[in-house]
């Protein structure tokens, strides 16, 4: 036992250990300790310590933060980390905090958070009661009306005093202040709270004495005692001898908790012997709490108790009243009567859904649990007793787990695609009469898996499409349907490998992998391939995917897109065929028979012919079906021996086509005559003729190219040599031109001075460029360093030409430039025609000083030549040096 509790008086219990669990890294500890105090001790006492009676450190209480917890309470103990001491924080009262429970503990916790180990104690402080209250009575002054000839031995009962201590401090006794009339009786009742009652010893005389005064003490049983008292006023009255006297000592009856108000529960009856005004009786009940309710009320007259408020069983299943029968004179006679309130059904049973997620996968197993139920009824026995049942008739089933829980599972496989949602009706009903139910409705989802693979809504789909089709038109729609749900349910269309006359089928066809949709890729000929057979897959997006397959079958519809084929007689470029007629043919003599076919189907290979030309229309004819060449007349020694026969054969589509064959007949009767006939005949006309043609139109381009370059050419000559001699009255820089060799007085360095800029641009940027050349040792003009121009200009030709220095070449060069002055509006129909030709020139000089800076400006090539900036940009202009 520590100090600290043996100085406030307290007990300590302790009991501890550390409780290491297959959890590693940790352990976790636990203990307990017990302390035993009084209430309303002072605040800041110690109640006892709490790191010796542990066996901690006092230092590692701070480190460890322990702290105390309380459990369903306040606050009512601190600890003080530094001295290990638990404190009282604030005034206990041991009443308010347990009321009249026998013993009153407080659990608390201290707890030491550490990763290893984390402590957990566990502190219970038991709270003795102090003998902090005196018992008192409700009442100040009891007043009771005792007639003087009330017999010796008749009881009154008195009010009870109550007393908020427990034990050995509530009330234990009662007194009455000695005297020689009364006499004092203690009872204990079923819970074990005493109440007295007061005996008359001896009898009254109002005569003598019409009024006592007695003192009533209540004590209780600690140390120090404690006490409470009350007055007694007793007035003696005259003359009723006898009191009223209960028929039964103990009255009893019951009651259903349904009854309505109003209704009697009982009758209770006393008797007076004595007669006339002093034998009238009435009733009332006695010892209620001013803040009772009691549900029932009595007639004091006729001793009838009626219903007048709310019973329930399962609040309280009997009632027990104290009677008292009182004539006019005070006289009372006392009874008790016991009410048992019997239990009906009226209370439904409520069901509760203690697990429930709303959600079942369709694969899942008959068996497998959907909710766990509660279901509840207030009633008790039977009435209580309830069972759980599936209204309709579904794939499910109620089990029975614990009392009172229920779970609903499943007793089939299910199927989302026959019914995705189920309403359950779960109806509780218990075994009263008549019995009670209710009900409640829950939907459960059934969440989709991917067991249905697409379906197509055609085993087999068939289009026809004409050839020659333009490539990516759409043959037709193809449609599968899934019955599963969401991501499972969407569809997805592939064209299935596969050859057709050798190439892979997606070289023909496409599809749309979302809406089934197929096109051909390429014109389709129906003399090649009549008909297409594709396989088509379907395939969903669960996962796994499931599919199907189906066959579309693509007829090619023939068009008359050939024309017929002369077989017979055969057409040669190089040689001559004719056929032989005897001079004694007869009418109908078979001359030949033209022999065509037309690689078309149907009516579009239906081929007729026509005789369109002939030299003698009036001897021959053609069979209009079978193409046989005939004569219409007898041959005669007047018809020519050379025959040219034109026959053109037609189909017989729409529109029909056709193509034509010449035939050459000779008329004659042997064949030497034949050959001399057709020795002159000019079949190489017509490509004699076309070949002329092509060479003169050849011969023409070419003269007109020849003459375009030539042109093209000295005009870019003569247009260049004047702008060398118009830089003089233009707004460029003016550069005098210096013999070769010529030496610079002002220059010291070794750099040549001259650098010649010519930019070269086209309408074509790609082809536009700059050139920077070289000028040999020429020396120029020298820019003036300090200026902030591109360069200085010459503002007039005469300041040139006067310098003493200036060089003759100068003053002949000006003089010529005057001569050709004259010939500048003929140059611009030169420069139009190099706009024809697609390139404009310029020329522009700089001189600049050795040893200039790198990013020094030279000059501004877009101002000198009055281009655009933009057009530089966009036309990728850019500089190429001669030799460097």
């Amino acid at each position: 036992m520590s100090n600290s509790a043996r100085e406030a008086g307290n007990q300590v219990t302790s009991n501890g250990g550390c409780i290491f669990m297959v959890l590693p890294p940790f352990c976790v500890s636990f203990g307990e300790v017990r302390y035993i105090l009084r209430e309303e001790m002072q605040r800041g006492s110690v109640i006892g310590n709490v790191a010796r009676d542990l066996g901690l450190g006092v230092t590692e209480l701070d480190a460890r933060r322990a702290r105390v917890v309380a459990e369903g309470t306040s606050q009512l103990c601190e600890l003080d980390t530094a001295s290990g001491n638990l404190l009282i924080s604030q005034r206990i009262d041991r009443e308010e905090l347990c009321a009249q429970a026998s013993v009153c503990t407080l659990q608390y916790h201290l707890e030491i958070v550490l990763e290893d180990p984390l402590e957990l104690f566990s502190i219970t402080i038991e709270i003795q009661d102090v003998n902090d209250h005196a018992p008192a009575f409700p009442k100040k002054e009891i007043n009771l009306e005792i007639s003087e000839s009330t017999p010796t031995g008749t009881v009154f009962l008195l009010d009870s005093a109550a007393d908020p201590d427990v034990g050995i401090n509530s009330l234990q006794s009662y007194s009455l202040k000695a005297n020689d009339l009364f006499v004092l009786k203690q009872h204990t009742r079923t819970d074990g709270s005493k109440y007295a009652e007061m005996m008359l010893h001896s009898g009254l005389d109002r005569e003598r004495q019409s009024e006592h005064t007695l003192i009533l003490t209540a004590a209780d049983g600690g140390e120090p005692q404690r006490s409470g008292t009350v007055k007694i006023h007793v007035t003696v009255l005259d003359a009723n001898d006898n009191a009223p006297v209960f028929t039964q000592s103990v009255f009893k009856a019951s009651v259903l908790e349904n009854a309505l108000r109003g209704a009697v529960i009982a009758r209770v009856s006393a008797v007076d012997a004595d007669q006339g005004y002093n034998g009238n009786i009435t009733y009332s009940f006695t010892h209620l709490e001013e803040d009772s309710s009691c549900p029932f009320e009595i007639n004091s007259y006729t001793g009838e108790v009626k219903l007048t408020g709310d019973i329930d069983y399962e609040v309280s299943p009997n009632y027990e009243i104290n009677l008292q029968a009182k004539d006019p004179w005070g006289v009372v006679g006392a009874s008790k009567l016991i009410i048992e309130i019997g239990d009906v059904n009226d209370n439904r049973p409520v069901i509760t859904m203690a697990s429930y997620s709303g959600k079942i996968s369709e694969d899942s197993t008959p068996g497998t649990v959907v909710a766990l139920i509660s279901v509840q009824d207030k009633d008790s026995g039977k009435n209580g007793q309830v069972h759980l049942n599936i209204d309709e008739i579904l794939p499910f089933k109620i089990k029975s787990s614990l009392r009172n829980y229920y779970t609903l599972v499943t007793e089939q496989v299910l199927d989302r695609e026959k019914l995705s949602k189920y309403n359950i009706t779960l109806t509780a009903t218990d075994e009263g009469l008549p019995a009670l139910s209710s009900s409640k409705t829950v939907v459960l989802d059934v969440i989709d898996i991917n067991d249905n693979a697409p379906a197509f809504s055609q085993s087999v789909y068939s289009t026809q499409v004409m050839e020659n089709n333009s490539p990516g038109g759409t043959l037709l729609q193809i449609h599968a349907t899934d019955p599963d749900q969401g991501q499972n349910a969407r569809i997805s269309y592939f064209l299935i490998d596969g050859d057709v006359s050798g190439n892979p089928v997606s070289a023909y066809f496409s599809i749309n992998t979302e809406s089934g949709v197929i096109q051909s890729l390429r014109s389709l000929d129906y003399e090649q391939v009549k008909e297409y057979k594709i396989r088509v897959k379907a395939q969903d997006g669960g996962s796994p995917p499931l599919s199907s397959n189906t066959t579309v079958i693509v007829r090619v519809q023939d068009q008359n897109d050939n024309p017929p084929q002369v077989l017979y007689p055969v057409q040669t470029g190089g040689s001559l065929v004719a056929e032989m007629v005897p001079r004694s043919a007869d009418v109908g003599y078979l001359v030949t028979k033209v022999v065509a076919v037309d690689v078309d189907s149907g009516q579009n290979a239906w081929l007729s012919y026509k005789l369109q030309k002939a030299t003698d229309r009036a001897l021959f004819e053609v069979g209009l079906q079978n193409g046989e060449i005939r004569t219409i007349r007898q041959v005669t020694d007047k018809d020519a021996v050379k025959q040219r026969l034109t026959v053109i054969v037609e189909d017989n589509g729409q529109p029909s086509r056709s193509a034509t064959v010449i035939v050459n007949v000779a008329v004659a009767d042997s064949f030497p005559e034949v050959l001399s006939e057709f020795t002159d005949f000019t079949h190489d006309k017509e490509y004699n003729d076309n070949l002329t043609f092509y060479l003169v139109l050849a011969l023409a381009v070419v003269s007109f190219l020849f003459i375009t370059c030539l042109v093209v050419i000295i005009s870019v000559k003569i247009y260049r040599w004047r702008q060398s001699r118009v830089l003089y009255h233009s707004n460029l820089p003016v550069i005098p031109y210096y013999p070769p060799r010529y030496s610079d007085t002002l220059g010291t360095g070794t750099l040549q001075h001259v650098y010649n800029y010519e930019v070269c641009r086209t309408t074509d940027s790609r082809k536009s460029d700059c050139k920077f050349g070289r000028a040999g040792s020429q020396n120029v003009l020298i820019m003036d360093p300090s200026s902030t121009g591109t360069m200085q200009r010459i503002q007039s030709e005469k300041s040139i030409l006067d310098e003493p220095d200036s060089p003759l070449e100068v003053r002949s060069i000006c003089a010529r430039w005057r001569l050709f002055y004259g010939l500048r509006r003929q140059m611009g129909l030169l420069m139009l025609l190099l706009h024809v030709v697609n390139m404009v020139g310029g020329q522009i000089r700089y001189s600049i000083p050795e040893e200039m800076k790198k990013g020094s400006v030279i000059g501004n090539v877009a101002q000198d030549l009055g281009l655009d900036l933009k057009r530089l940009r966009s036309g990728r202009a850019r500089i190429v040096t001669g030799e460097n």
